[in-house]
């Protein structure tokens, strides 16, 4: 399936909205809390139980990503984002046969294993084409589509916990909700699919810069280079650092406070991580944007060196005021959102276009990483303090000072980037000729 090329005269501002379509849609999966306590009611699960879809689709996200990524670059974000339409949709729909039938492989395999495949399809998507039509702004072009991804839950959450209201939280209206979900996100990502068009020259601005400029390397050149995994391990750091705080947001915030004068409430505490959801989702296009004018390497400088700075405080002075720890949150998870958007362009920067999208793909396997060491750092330490007769804020110091260094590393790996040996670039010639030859199937 081949996208279809630009005609003259074609907006590049159609495009962020195609890709936005695919990632509003997939970011439901930062929703998945809303279904976890009518899952455990119907079906007789524990809370391990009842996590292991959205697991087991952060897992797929990054594998599917990773070894889906040439696959993208080679057929073009119209079939990437076909594909993610039925993974995910179809996701979906077997989790509603499985909460019908009761029976739980079902929707474990249906949303986590399938629908996470589109996951990471569907993240990767436009990726590339974004890139190629915004040579001169990639970060700003690509937070506008990995935003969406962030906000998702935004829309997702109270539109599901209306449904489960309204239908019910057994089985059947558990049933119910997830079709009426699949059927819906199959629509909205139909649009993506029918708007994407690839530019059909190298310089879609005029007088800017050809998507061309700059280095090429290869994504299986890539994995050679000291950079990719230097960024590996950036990234890996930055989202450590904010998923650390996102997993546990609400237990977080209340134990923090549980021993002051003014606790803090349930509903002060959903409120709190609703508001992290919104720095998420704003860092993923303010700070993307801003290292258009910065650079990339410096607003890394400030994901990491400031992050680190923001834990200190919170460490330190965060159980003696709310204002603080909650800004000092707020900072570091806009710097995790913008650490997502950001990276794409980095790769750009570093790698040049020819197979951004699969090199995007791979380094995602940092995300998986951080996904489970963020929460099992936090988690397990705070475990440890408890049964040690700790409580409140002294739960945590020990994580925050692990995070910092963790922060630490990333800012130095951040600082040894150098531009690619031009031995790892693809040859000027065969690149001109693969670009030509895929230009009217793929971005």
């Amino acid at each position: 399936m081949s996208p279809p090329v630009a005609p003259p005269g074609w907006s590049r501002w159609l495009v962020p909205p195609a890709a936005l379509s695919v990632h509003l849609s997939i970011g439901q999966a930062y929703a998945w809390s809303v279904f976890k306590p009518p899952l455990e009611s119907a079906l007789g699960l524990s809370g391990t139980q009842s996590a292991l879809p959205f697991q087991l689709g952060i897992v797929m996200l990054g594998l599917s990503a990773a070894f889906g990524g040439t696959l993208v670059e080679r057929n073009g974000p119209r079939w990437a984002m076909t594909v993610a339409l039925l993974c995910f949709s179809s996701g979906f729909l077997l989790s509603a046969l499985g909460a019908s039938l009761e029976q739980y492989w079902l929707i474990v395999l249906g949303y986590g294993f399938v629908g996470g495949i589109g996951l990471g399809i569907g993240y990767i998507s436009p990726v590339s084409t974004l890139i190629k039509w915004f040579p001169d702004r990639p970060g700003m072009a690509t937070g506008i589509a990995i935003m969406g991804f962030g906000g998702g839950a935004l829309i997702a959450s109270p539109w599901s916990a209306q449904m489960l209201e309204s239908f019910g939280s057994d089985s059947s209206g558990i049933a119910l909700a997830f079709l009426v979900h699949g059927l819906s996100y199959a629509v909205f990502m139909l649009l993506g699919v029918l708007l994407v068009r690839v530019p059909r020259t190298e310089k879609p601005v005029e007088s800017g810069p050809s998507v061309l400029a700059g280095p090429q390397v290869s994504a299986q050149q890539a994995l050679r280079t000291r950079q990719f995994w230097l960024l590996w391990i950036v990234l890996c750091m930055n989202v450590t650092a904010g998923i650390g705080i996102l997993e546990k947001a609400a237990p977080m915030i209340t134990d923090f406070f549980a021993d002051t004068s003014t606790p803090v409430s349930v509903t002060a505490a959903a409120g709190f991580v609703a508001l992290l959801s919104a720095a998420n989702m704003a860092g993923r296009i303010g700070w993307s944007s801003t290292s258009d004018l910065i650079g990339r390497k410096n607003i890394y400088r400030v994901y990491l060196g400031v992050g680190a700075l923001m834990y200190a405080l919170i460490a330190l002075f965060g159980d003696s005021s709310k204002p603080l720890f909650v800004l000092c949150a707020l900072v570091i998870l806009s710097f995790y959102g913008g650490g997502f958007a950001t990276v794409p362009a980095y790769l750009k920067d570093l790698f040049g276009t020819y197979q951004v999208g699969a090199i995007h793909g791979r380094l995602l396997t940092a995300w998986s990483t951080a996904g489970v060491l963020g929460p099992l750092i936090v988690n397990w330490i705070a475990d440890r303090q408890e049964e040690a007769g700790r409580h409140g804020a002294s739960l945590y110091g020990l994580s925050f000072v692990i995070m910092i260094g963790l922060l630490v590393v990333g800012f130095v790996a951040n600082e040894l980037v150098r531009p690619v040996d031009p031995r790892h670039h693809v040859p000027a010639p065969k690149e001109v000729a693969h670009v030509e030859r895929q230009q009217p199937e793929s971005a």
